[in-house]
């Protein structure tokens, strides 16, 4: 079942809340890395560990948030491991599911975790991880 924080991506989208209208399902599809990148849920769970690591060190992130955010990975890595976190491909790609998910789990230091990284960052680093 689509969480609510799901079905809200699917009526706005990570595209589509920068253009007026619908946009195609075409352009969703052609816009939506899932297929490829599910397989990088490891690799940006790591990641993703070790930058919530920088933003606490860096006292960009309390204490408190850093364990919660380490922990709430741990149960998403957890979920996606034993197939409990379904892929939605309204949610794009495999970091908006972490993301979203962590949020649900854990609230609002889940959305702190992008602080300091862009999707991009993300995406690079998760191939150098995977390679």
């Amino acid at each position: 079942m689509p969480s609510k924080q799901s079905k809200e991506k699917k009526k706005v989208g990570l595209l589509r809340r920068h253009f007026k209208g619908d946009t195609k399902s075409i352009m969703d599809e052609f816009n939506a890395s899932i297929e490829f990148d599910q397989r990088l849920y490891e690799q940006d769970i790591r990641a993703s560990k070790a930058h919530c690591g920088m933003l606490v060190a860096q006292g960009i992130l309390s204490e408190t948030d850093g364990r919660a955010i380490e922990n709430g990975l741990g149960k998403v890595l957890t979920e996606i491991e034993n197939g409990v976190l379904p892929i939605d491909p309204a949610l794009e790609d495999i970091h908006m599911h972490v993301e979203a998910r962590l949020t649900e789990l854990i609230g609002e230091p889940g959305k702190r975790l992008h602080t300091a990284r862009s999707r991009n960052d993300q995406v690079a680093t998760d191939l150098r991880l995977w390679v």
